[in-house]
């Protein structure tokens, strides 16, 4: 399956948010509204960071936004935001943030999938700083892969 089409309401470019789960809210709004999450799923993102620390912070100025597949979650969707400001998440080696990546999947298998995917994708050590300097959801669909 790889990653979940990304739609022009799951895309938020150059965004303001004052801390680690402004950045994180509005992924997870992006997901809502996209139809692929509940407002549920957003808190539960902010709740694993709050619960296992920075870990989502996978490389330099990314965040890996995700949840626990559940009744919170409609479809698998994928949501996409860049931050005029980098915000810090507390991670020792990774801040500051510029692009926080939302993701939501419907099942365990897909979640296992689209995770490798990411991983694939930002092998590419340019991929961040391209996303964060995208002006459009067509310039980010197209750093990144996937489909409307």
């Amino acid at each position: 399956m790889g990653l979940p089409p990304l739609s022009d309401d799951a895309v938020v470019l150059g965004a303001s948010a004052p801390s680690w789960r402004d950045a994180l809210r509005l992924a997870g709004g992006a997901l809502v509204r996209s139809g692929a999450t509940t407002d549920a799923y957003t808190e539960a993102m902010v709740a694993m960071v709050e619960e296992h620390g920075p870990y989502i912070v996978i490389s330099p100025g990314l965040a890996f936004a995700h949840a626990r597949p559940g009744d919170s979650v409609l479809r698998d969707g994928l949501s996409v935001v860049t931050l005029a400001q980098p915000v810090a998440f507390g991670h020792p080696h990774n801040d500051p943030v510029v692009v926080v990546l939302g993701l939501a999947v419907a099942g365990v298998g897909t979640h296992l999938e689209s995770i490798g995917a990411i991983a694939n994708l930002f092998n590419d050590a340019t991929v961040t700083a391209r996303l964060a300097a995208a002006t459009t959801p067509d310039e980010v669909r197209g750093i990144m892969g996937v489909p409307a």
